[in-house]
């Protein structure tokens, strides 16, 4: 079997008496694109942050493709290609002498310098546009491709990127997603965000971390079947929406009413139902609102539950659940995870 890129095992973190990670285990393959879910305080950053060798664990182990985090931090940062959530980058250098000093300091060799910058400026889209520009003079967008041509000056195996997207306008995020993919089974690829159709479309699958804990993890699909979401149905009516509620409530108890938008100028509502059973209301909703005389149904449709579902559900269970503990309850702590 192939060494995995990335292996936690039982990783926990303390920062004096706060508990940042807690028993954090996981296996990430060679190519593999990943992404990082969790809340603000959740672990995230510190958990990149061991991972990359920048800190040092309180327990527990992390492996770059065989290679120990603690033991062995010098050679693991060969590995690894680094970018923090605020990339601190020298704003009166010039994009293409500062990425020659970044692989001088990553030791490329000398003689293949330049032909990697432009390689890596190629990728990124740098060369023709502002290779010869002040990096302090660029657009954010902009910068965080230099970010990411730093990161991959030493053609890394692993690719570490915290919020790589954060504060860039839908076009920019579409030029770092392409970036992305083009990584995709050439580089292991870790990546935080709190842009939850980034994760969705740029990942093969996601871990969501929740007050330190591996909370879920696995493709879109797997953690649909974990949590068992059941159904959602997306209605467009016009008319007396309490009626609405009472066929809701007829068809079956589950059933009800989580979100309406003010009506339009036909006077249509935006209507959101939701259901705690997996069986499939959608033909009984139609006929029955279709045919009472106090509604006008113009659509309905069964929508399955996305990377949010999932990500509200594994973090409330996960907060419901530390807290239980918290009370003596009879809900158990939540087991790390090994995906």
């Amino acid at each position: 079997m192939d060494i995995p890129s990335i292996e936690s095992i039982k990783l926990t973190k303390h920062y004096g008496s706060v508990v940042a990670l807690t028993d954090v285990s996981f296996i990430i393959r060679k190519g593999e694109v990943v992404g990082l879910l969790g809340p603000n305080g959740a672990g995230k950053s510190t958990l990149m942050r061991i991972c990359s060798g920048l800190i040092n664990a309180t327990s527990g182990s992390v492996f770059i493709a065989g290679k120990s985090a603690a033991r062995e931090p010098d050679e693991i940062k060969t590995l690894i290609g680094f970018m923090p959530e605020n990339n601190p980058l020298p704003e009166f250098a010039k994009v293409r002498d500062y990425l020659k000093f970044r692989a001088k300091l990553k030791e490329v060799p000398a003689k293949e310098i330049r032909k990697r910058v432009d390689e890596i400026m190629d990728i990124c889209d740098l060369r023709n546009k502002v290779s010869k520009r002040l990096i302090g003079k660029l657009s954010k967008g902009f910068r965080q491709r230099v970010g990411i041509a730093d990161v991959l000056l030493a053609h890394p195996e692993v690719v570490i990127m915290d919020e790589p997207t954060i504060g860039l306008d839908p076009h920019q995020i579409r030029a770092v997603r392409k970036l992305i993919d083009r990584m995709r089974g050439n580089m292991t690829v870790i990546l935080s965000s709190h842009i939850l159709h980034e994760i969705d479309t740029c990942c093969d699958r996601s871990m969501i971390i929740n007050r330190g804990r591996i909370v879920a993890s696995g493709t879109l699909s797997q953690m649909r079947k974990r949590y068992d979401l059941g159904s959602r149905y997306h209605l467009f009516v016009k008319g007396e929406l309490r009626e609405l509620d009472l066929i809701l409530e007829d068809i079956h108890p589950e059933l009800k009413r989580i979100g309406t938008e003010p009506a339009d100028e036909d006077g249509f509502h935006e209507i959101w139902v939701s259901s705690d059973t997996k069986e499939d209301f959608g033909e009984t909703i139609i006929s029955k609102v279709a045919s009472n005389p106090k509604l006008n149904l113009q659509q309905c449709f069964r929508r399955d539950s996305d990377l949010e579902d999932v990500f509200l559900a594994a973090t409330k269970r996960s907060w419901d659940e530390t807290l239980g503990n918290e009370a003596g309850s009879k809900y158990s702590k939540i087991p790390a995870e090994t995906v």
